[in-house]
């Protein structure tokens, strides 16, 4: 198995044969304590839609949970790992980490939301509006950050079971990662995954990969004096780039080689393949491909109805059945 590390520290050009062609964001993955406390925030609060139940494909005694609209369309996905009872130290936000997750909303709703939020004892916060954007901020059970980000130029359909038309989420807007020297960071998005730089507020550097709409962008945040971040429940694990084939998947995990950076091989997650490799400053990156999809072993009106389990962990069935937590949800 290939390590996964840092492209070569100090270089600041590559030499690429193509530009890779990343989509825009496909998901993101955090470490959360307990299961029944998650499902109930993402569900019941946020309004989003349990899309797949499954299990930690390194740890199949830990649930996956996927979240996001009615078919889980990469970009709309926020993914979870509870991992209470095992052990896990809370994690620390820092350099080398996104450490806020912000999701899409329109324009006007966040007095809903701010109202929504209040009810249910979540304490909100109203947030300096980067490239005139208003926003509000949260925290979730586990200790995650999180922002709602309204905006009108999103044409995304949203999940609309619990949360109505005007003010569901229309799935990820941006996330927001903290590396102590932006530069690097920046120069890899950009010369080598061909992102591009679209705005700068204040230390951040906004960079686009595909439209330059929610569900596309990566805010850049650069803190000199930043603690080094400690993986950990309440903590981002990684971020997911959209691609639309394995074959580019391929491409780009050649390139990366080429270039010293230590990524992964394809790993089958069923609904997608995935590589990982980690940027100069520290964050964990996979590259994930848009199908099959979710619906792959589910209907359309049944996803995250049952427990899904890959092909190989089924003859375990009975007994990760038994070790994981019982939880309801709707």
């Amino acid at each position: 198995m290939t390590s996964i590390g840092r492209p070569e520290s100090g270089r600041t050009a590559y030499n690429l044969s193509m530009a890779p062609k990343i989509l825009g964001l496909h998901h993101v993955t955090a470490t959360v304590d307990e299961a029944q406390p998650d499902l109930e925030f993402c569900i019941e609060l946020l309004g989003l839609r349990l899309v797949k139940k499954t299990v930690n494909f390194d740890n199949h005694n830990v649930y996956h949970f996927y979240y996001g609209n009615e078919l889980g369309a990469p970009g709309t996905i926020w993914t979870t790992f509870p991992y209470a009872g095992y052990g896990v130290r809370v994690g620390a936000k820092g350099a080398g980490q996104v450490v806020t997750t912000c999701f899409s909303v329109p324009t006007g709703s966040l007095e809903f939301w701010r109202h929504r939020l209040s009810e249910k004892g979540v304490v909100t916060s109203d947030l300096e509006a980067h490239f005139s954007e208003p926003a509000i901020g949260f925290s979730d059970p586990s200790g995650l950050r999180f922002e709602l980000i309204a905006n009108d130029h999103d044409t995304r359909a949203p999940w609309m079971a619990i949360v109505g038309a005007k003010s569901a989420v229309r799935g990820i807007h941006s996330v927001q990662m903290m590396v102590r020297q932006a530069q690097p960071s920046v120069g890899f998005l950009t010369e080598v995954l061909g992102w591009r730089v679209v705005g700068t507020s204040a230390n951040r550097t906004r960079v686009v990969a595909g439209a330059d709409a929610p569900g596309h962008l990566i805010d850049v945040i650069e803190d000199n004096n930043s603690r080094t971040a400690v993986n950990g429940v309440g903590t981002v694990h990684h971020v997911a780039m959209a691609i639309a084939t394995a074959e580019e998947q391929l491409e780009v995990r050649e390139q990366l080689l080429k270039l010293g950076v230590g990524v992964t091989d394809v790993r089958d997650r069923c609904y997608f393949t995935s590589i990982y490799f980690r940027e100069p400053g520290g964050v964990l990156f996979e590259i994930a491909t848009m199908k099959p999809g979710f619906t792959v072993d589910e209907e359309r009106s049944t996803l995250g109805r049952d427990l899904k389990l890959p092909p190989w962990e089924e003859q375990y069935r009975v007994s990760i059945e038994a070790n994981l937590a019982r939880v309801t949800y709707r």
